[in-house]
């Protein structure tokens, strides 16, 4: 009751808010949901709203799976949706007033839907809590600004200059200053809904770029941070006359956007278990490291979901291929970065900006835990360049990674049955639609989706 009074409270003291999108995201991280006029919002935050479980797994395309059992089998019975703890959050890439209320998915009797995103990393917390442990994480994320409005795609002309920058511009003021009143409107956005933006550079892609997420100890609000920032970016380029896009890899000739997890884990005194007062870290560290690598390989349908995904993870590419870890080392799939032991932390590498966020947490904070239960042995830290030391390689398809994920022992233990099975018969259909498609019809369905 406290906090559908707070939902209410939002809406009494923002009397300007005219929509509101009750909104979940579905295995694909689409937001999926409902236009309300905020005159009838109080409904839903006292009684929740309906929709189909079939929903939240529907291919990229939003067609209904076809062989799964959620859609006739069942009769396509509805899930009960209810308010996240986010709240209301504004939507302010739309030109009126309108809020998103988050919203998760619930089986009429209470239980969480195993097939929500959102419900598998809370799942995941709920283990590190029983232990008394805490995840902090941090996300960075990488996009590019690109002209779709012809043929090939282009970086956007500069509103500055009224020219198209066609290099790379790898950490460049420049670059940056071409398109600072988009930036200077997104950073005002990220403040207005909460999100923790923090430092912003050029990428080596061709009008590339990344923003830093501020660490945290809350790693659902961390997911939604990232969930929602994806939304933002993309709404916000739209409004400047050029699109976002957090596609693997747009550009055959320049690297990918990733999306790389930073996290350490606090006891429940707040101690960063990770922390030896020195660089190299506690055991505890490399038993976390240990379970992150042994599910690396079954885990990269997580890590890359996609067909445009595996073109990014190739050699040479700035993007990992080899199942490794390092200290300081950008080559590896796994680096744990110098500085302050108190800060010591684990920095994934692996997943392009193309994820889920929800099941991206997931798998790498379950892997790490499945590791410190077990106390898994990580190898030796690699050294030099990671793609000139033979090591066991990531899978470099889509159909491989697939095998791998649905073959998984390790899998099982990070994720529901039931989003395992979801996932798996989503992205066997995508395949097969996705085969029929050209390149460029491709691009066309990944550019504004992921």
């Amino acid at each position: 009751m406290a906090r559908a009074d707070h939902l209410k409270s939002f809406l009494r003291k923002n009397p300007q808010i005219r929509t509101i999108r009750a909104t979940a995201a579905d295995l694909n991280a689409q937001p999926r949901g409902k236009r309300v006029p905020s005159r009838f919002a109080d409904k839903i935050v006292e009684d929740g709203t309906r929709f189909p479980m079939s929903v939240l797994n529907l291919d990229i395309w939003g067609e209904d799976i076809d062989d799964s059992p959620l859609v006739f089998e069942s009769g396509d019975r509805d899930g009960i949706l209810w308010p996240t703890e986010r709240g209301f959050v504004p939507m302010p890439w739309l030109e009126g007033p309108t809020a998103m209320l988050p919203i998760w998915m619930f089986r009429e009797d209470g239980r969480p839907f195993e097939g929500d995103p959102r419900h598998a990393l809370r799942s995941v917390l709920d283990r590190y809590r029983k232990k008394g442990l805490t995840p902090v994480v941090a996300c960075e994320l990488e996009f590019f600004l690109i002209d779709d409005s012809g043929r090939n795609l282009e970086v956007p002309v500069s509103p500055r200059s009224g020219k198209r920058r066609k290099a790379a511009e790898t950490m460049s003021i420049r670059a940056l200053d071409q398109f600072d009143n988009f930036f200077t409107e997104l950073y005002d956005a990220c403040e207005e809904m909460d999100i923790p933006a923090d430092t912003a550079i050029s990428e080596a892609g061709l009008g590339q770029f990344e923003i830093n997420l501020m660490h945290g100890d809350d790693a659902l609000r961390a997911a939604d941070d990232a969930w929602f920032f994806k939304l933002l970016v993309k709404g916000m380029a739209r409004r400047h006359g050029f699109a976002a896009s957090f596609m693997a890899k747009p550009y055959e000739d320049y690297p990918g956007s990733g999306l790389h997890t930073h996290f350490s884990i606090l006891d429940d005194e707040g101690r960063n278990i990770f922390d030896d007062g020195g660089q190299a870290g506690t055991d505890t560290l490399r038993h976390a490291i240990g379970g992150c690598l042994d599910a690396m390989y079954d885990s990269t349908l997580i890590f890359a979901p996609h067909l445009n995904s595996y073109d990014r993870l190739v050699p040479d590419a700035h993007a990992p291929t080899g199942i490794s870890w390092a200290y300081e080392n950008r080559t590896s799939a796994i680096r744990v970065p110098s500085g302050n032991p108190k800060a010591r932390r684990i920095e994934h590498r692996v997943a392009g900006g193309d994820v889920n966020p929800y099941l991206l947490l997931a798998a790498i904070l379950g892997a790490a835990l499945d590791g410190i239960e077990r106390k898994a042995e990580a190898p030796e830290p690699i050294t030099g360049n990671a793609y000139a030391q033979g090591l066991k390689t990531i899978p470099s398809d889509w159909d491989t990674a697939i095998k791998a994920f649905e073959q998984s022992e390790i899998i099982p233990r990070l994720l529901p049955a039931e989003l395992i099975r979801n996932l798996l018969l989503t992205k066997k259909q995508e395949v097969f639609y996705m085969n029929e498609l050209s390149p460029q019809e491709q691009v066309t369905i990944y550019l504004d989706t992921v």
